[in-house]
């Protein structure tokens, strides 16, 4: 049966070449936010028992600076925020997203589905709020958005020329906590990205951000996004085996990705940023699983259906990824 024939019928992409990312931000499915209804991703399964979680313990910091804490029992990315709150004695609400091995706001260690067993966690918290108008004076604002797994949503990449990148006040890592006044907490980074894309153009619109606090090297830093094809899967899990946290089901301790499974998923990533505007390790990293052992794209197309509809992608970008992880299997990266 050719692609698409036999499928129910999707919708169009909600944007296109531009604005949003997972999360891994992006880090699985979550609860449905404000703006999802009926057609948020639902929630998986409940967590495991703590008898069954893995007895890993992690190293954690604040990333603006504070002694080193003693992380463990976590199974998603949720317990592992709440983990950071116990240990720094903090609200987990004031957790933003965690970076692997570095303190900085970077983009490329940002901690996504897998952590590495070796790995260093920086927990980035909510810094100063600020309030800036936006005149939409082209289409495509220049963002790149992703979200933590836990109901923030931020930019992880700004355009270089873009509107947004003419705007000082605007950096990588800035929480978006509302688009003219309407609150995007508990939002998905898909629904804030078609926000944006259905912004009129012509007009001037508001954004209520949250930067993350800054040590003292980073003040007066605009920090840089990742870059397409920067090969950002393959910078983290530096240890001997990772733990991949899912968003249905406990999570696993695994080996490290194989030189295939890190190419096909940043190349999965980078056509969700192409298609959708979004940039998102984990569900590519759950694109691949799904698809590398499937015969033909129908298959593909069946499995996303059935594990991953709510997203409602195109046959086009469907087709595209088959060929993606084709060309990952043989080696053409």
């Amino acid at each position: 049966m050719p692609l698409g024939l036999g499928r129910r019928k999707k919708a169009p992409p909600l944007v296109e070449n531009e604005e949003a990312e997972p999360g891994r931000g992006g880090l699985g499915v979550g609860e449905p936010g404000p703006l999802g209804g009926a057609g948020a991703p639902q929630m998986g399964l409940p967590p495991p028992p703590p008898a069954l979680r893995p007895r890993l313990i992690f190293h954690t910091q604040l990333a603006h600076g504070s002694p080193t804490g003693r992380i463990e029992g976590f199974t998603n990315v949720k317990e592992l925020y709440g983990k950071i709150a116990e240990a720094f004695q903090l609200p987990a609400a004031e957790v933003m997203f965690c970076t692997l091995n570095t303190h900085k706001v970077d983009m490329d260690k940002l901690l996504g589905g897998q952590i590495g067993l070796e790995d260093f966690i920086f927990a980035h918290i909510k810094g100063q709020r600020k309030e800036v108008e936006v005149f939409k004076s082209e289409e495509a604002l220049g963002l790149t958005i992703t979200d933590n797994g836990a109901g923030y949503a931020f930019i992880k990449r700004i355009k270089e020329g873009s509107v947004i990148d003419h705007i000082q006040l605007i950096s990588v890592g800035d929480m978006i906590e509302a688009i003219n006044g309407q609150s995007l907490l508990g939002c998905r980074h898909y629904e804030v990205a078609r926000l944006l894309k259905e912004l009129p153009r012509g007009r001037t619109f508001t954004l209520k951000l949250t930067e993350p606090r800054k040590a003292f090297d980073m003040i007066s830093q605009r920090s840089g996004g990742g870059h397409p094809g920067s090969g950002s899967s393959s910078q983290l899990g530096t240890g001997r085996g990772t733990l991949r946290l899912r968003s249905r089901g406990p999570a696993t301790v695994e080996d490290l990705p194989s030189a295939f499974e890190e190419k096909a998923i940043e190349k999965v990533d980078d056509l969700l940023e192409s298609y959708m505007g979004i940039r998102d390790t984990e569900l590519a990293a759950t694109m691949v699983e799904l698809g590398k052992d499937k015969r033909n794209p129908d298959e593909l197309a069946e499995a996303l259906d059935e594990q991953l509809g709510d997203f409602a992608f195109p046959d086009e970008f469907v087709f595209d990824v088959w060929g993606a992880i084709g060309d990952a299997k043989v080696g053409r990266y």
